[in-house]
């Protein structure tokens, strides 16, 4: 067997990325696109290291990460990445660790910090048992949690996993939702077609609440936008509207991935707060998603009231830093 380990750019990646289906790419933040939107935005100071292992000039491994003095990390940030991960062939992360951590040491990268980790990221399954086998120091600790719930075959089956408080509340606002005037609810693909509604996104982003208000800066608003632009010409990213009597009421980001809908953001007219617009957009979200034969919906990083409410289980989110010696 020859392995060999390269480098590469971040373009070369976005543009090769969709030959290596072969790899595990179980992560949505760490595709391509998003990658690079967010280095075009927050990357600057730091060059980017995108290592890839090959075995008989097939890759079975990539790490998209950051160097900067004897400190490596991943491409990405907590503060708009809610997961983070290497991208390796399944049943191949031994060897592409062991190779990575050898690299990294000839690079005098002394510790990894690495955040936004699942319980079934590819650090905790297999850079942990490496890193252990050769005696590294390492600490992993809870950093955040995200919720999600596996979706069941039908709507039905999904209000019964409800306990019967919820269960009456969710039928009871829909209802009244739909007693007070006329309802729609649509999904857009085509970025043409979400950039003409992204101005009024954000805005109603930034009214929902003050701490998302606060959050939405100027620096971040050029990142949503290029990220915005490159997951929908990928073909990643779906802007939900909902629309009460022909205008629209409050509108969801989200990611279609495999078998999983990722809900990124979301925001609402606060002048229909009465109707529940902001929450009945997300069900209306799961609803479709649930008829769309989609396997789980993930609500992300936050342990807001109205994920428990809907159903969803805790996931937590860790932080690992190892020391390499």
């Amino acid at each position: 067997m020859s392995y060999t380990i390269s480098t590469q750019k971040l373009d070369d990646l976005l543009y090769s990325w969709r030959n290596l289906r072969h790899l595990d790419w179980n992560c949505l933040f760490t595709l391509p696109p998003w990658l690079r939107a967010w280095w075009c935005e927050f990357g600057e100071g730091v060059e980017p290291r995108v290592f890839s292992l090959q075995k008989d000039n097939k890759v079975i491994g990539v790490a998209p990460l950051l160097i900067k003095d004897g400190r490596a990390c991943f491409i990405g940030s907590p503060d708009v990445c809610d997961y983070l991960d290497f991208v390796v062939m399944q049943d191949k992360e031994s060897y592409f660790f062991s190779r990575l951590l050898d690299e990294l040491e000839k690079e005098n990268v002394n510790s990894l910090e690495l955040h936004c980790l699942r319980p079934d990221s590819t650090v905790v399954r297999g850079l942990i048992p490496v890193v252990k086998k050769r005696g590294y120091y390492f600490v992993i600790e809870q950093e955040a949690t995200s919720v999600e719930i596996d979706l069941p075959v039908s709507w039905e089956d999904y209000l019964t996993t409800l306990n019967t408080k919820q269960r009456h509340e969710i039928r009871r606002k829909l209802k009244r939702l739909l007693e007070a005037g006329d309802v729609d609810y649509r999904i857009l693909s085509d970025w043409n077609l979400i950039e003409e509604h992204f101005d009024h996104f954000l805005e109603m982003f930034r009214s929902s609440r003050e701490d998302k208000a606060d959050f939405m800066t100027v620096r971040m608003e050029t990142f949503f936008r290029r990220m915005a632009r490159d997951m929908a010409m990928a073909g990643l990213l779906r802007l939900g509207i909902l629309e009460f009597n022909g205008e629209d009421v409050a509108m969801l980001m989200f990611s279609e991935y495999r078998d999983v809908v990722y809900l990124y953001n979301s925001g609402y007219d606060t002048r229909y707060s009465s109707l529940s617009v902001g929450l009945l957009s997300k069900l209306y979200c799961l609803r479709e998603s649930i008829e769309e034969g989609k396997g789980k919906f993930d609500f992300m990083k936050g342990s807001e009231v109205y994920k428990y409410r809907l159903g969803g289980r805790e996931v937590p989110i860790s932080n690992c830093k190892i020391t390499l010696s």
